[in-house]
């Protein structure tokens, strides 16, 4: 098993690098409606994506998957998913819902003509899993760490890694033969948690899907489109190592790792909280 791996662009001459690089999945951003009150506080990037980067993108991706995340539901979806079909978008994931009803609504709107992925990030969502998972039509779920540690009201969006939910989300998806992803990956050796952690979590849990972070390789902090590639493919190829590694490794192994997490994300999540009190 390798992780399907993600990457967040409407820029074309960047989906065609990552997919020369074997990204899996070129990921196109349609979220706006209420994502500036949820987040328009914290250092996370709200796409300013375009449904007209469809058709830009569509061209130039030649192996990966082109997964448009579009808004959540809302009285325009019939047309906007319409319009995401017709321009070739090959997965459709829904953010943001709360309700099997939401759901059901998605799923009619798509109608079997594209793959559905359904972004888990509410707490509603994690408590109503049990009636949305009996929908017919859901072809794959992924969780999104951030907006549901911001509606858990947890300090460390990594908590969730370490208090259950995800886990807990993990068993039913698999349970319903449902392909999951959790959340996104840094770079190797980078970050307050490193991706190695993370990477084993996915792997130990049985997720088959992380988003490429921002800081894993930020097109925007690089002089040159060479810089870009070279960095991306260097990165992407060290992931790529190190899952091979973790194929051989035994269930000891991933228990430990666990633990080791769950200590990391306690200390981080400590230092977080003493930061704010000074």
């Amino acid at each position: 098993m390798s992780l399907k791996l993600m990457y967040i662009t409407n820029n074309p001459q960047v989906a065609k690098i990552i997919d020369n690089a074997g990204v899996d999945r070129v990921f196109l951003d349609l979220e706006i409606i209420g994502k500036e009150e949820r987040q328009g506080h914290l250092d996370t990037v709200i796409s300013k994506h375009s449904i007209d980067d469809i058709k830009k993108l569509r061209p130039v991706i030649k192996k990966a998957q082109l997964l448009v995340r579009c808004n959540p539901v809302h009285e325009g979806m019939q047309a906007e998913i319409d319009r995401i079909v017709k321009d070739g978008a090959d997965i459709i994931m829904l953010p943001y819902f709360r309700t099997a009803d939401e759901v059901s609504r998605f799923l009619e709107c798509v109608n079997g003509r594209v793959r559905t992925n359904l972004l888990f990030e509410t707490p509603e969502a994690v408590r109503n899993a049990d009636s949305i998972l009996e929908l017919k039509g859901i072809d794959e779920a992924h969780i999104g760490l951030n907006d549901l540690h911001l509606g858990y009201g947890l300090t460390f969006m990594f908590e969730l890694l370490t208090n259950g939910v995800a886990e807990g989300l993990c068993k039913k998806f698999r349970s319903c033969g449902i392909p999951y992803g959790v959340g996104g990956v840094a770079a190797l050796n980078k970050g307050d948690l490193p991706a190695e952690y993370i990477i084993a979590e996915h792997y130990r849990l049985g997720s088959s899907c992380a988003i490429l972070s921002r800081s894993f390789c930020n097109f925007k902090k690089f002089s040159s489109v060479e810089e870009f590639s070279a960095k991306f493919l260097k990165g992407l190829t060290e992931i790529r190592g190190y899952e091979k590694v973790l194929a051989n490794e035994n269930e000891i192994f991933f228990e430990n790792n666990r633990l080791m997490v769950v200590d990391k994300v306690n200390s981080i999540v400590q230092r977080i909280k003493e930061s704010k009190m000074n």
